[in-house]
């Protein structure tokens, strides 16, 4: 048997996303966020998450992806700190699905050339529903949020 790996899906701007499972510390209700004055604009703001003051990105303009206007029950993904050097960074998302295990063998690598600009680690084949000719399935985006942290400078 091949070895799996533990994800959490979640979904930003009607497409489905996932990241590694041990990059994750909690998932919380989205609450009020505190802008920072000249951040960039994919930085919210901050909040107070049970005392510590906690960095909140917008993960969809990070990855410029559309905005979802509709959502109203947004999440927020809180990273372990060891993720940021040692910041605490809550990350935007319209919605968490699942904590999901996939086998490598559904994982498809992406090319390195696009993976370098996109934080992508690979797609993820999650569903196994598929037409006549063989499209379709579900289609989840293994991001590196390691990798888009390092260019942002947080590490």
């Amino acid at each position: 048997m091949g070895e799996t790996i533990d994800v959490v899906a979640f979904e930003l701007g009607g497409t489905r996303y996932a990241l590694d499972i041990l990059l994750a510390r909690e998932i919380v209700e989205m609450m009020p966020v505190t802008p920072v004055p000249r951040a960039p604009p994919h930085v919210s703001g901050v909040i107070n998450l049970r005392g510590e003051v906690t960095n909140i990105i917008d993960l969809g303009t990070l990855l410029q992806t559309p905005e979802d206007q509709t959502v109203q029950n947004k999440k927020i993904i809180v990273l372990v700190p060891d993720v940021a050097g040692g910041s605490n960074i809550g990350m935007i998302v319209d919605d968490v699905h699942s904590v999901m295990q996939v086998a490598e063998k559904d994982i498809e690598e992406m090319d390195s050339t696009l993976c370098r600009e996109a934080y992508v680690k690979g797609i993820i084949r999650a569903g196994t529903t598929t037409d006549e000719e063989g499209i379709g399935g579900d289609l989840i985006i293994w991001i590196d949020i390691k990798k888009a942290l390092e260019d942002l400078g947080c590490l």
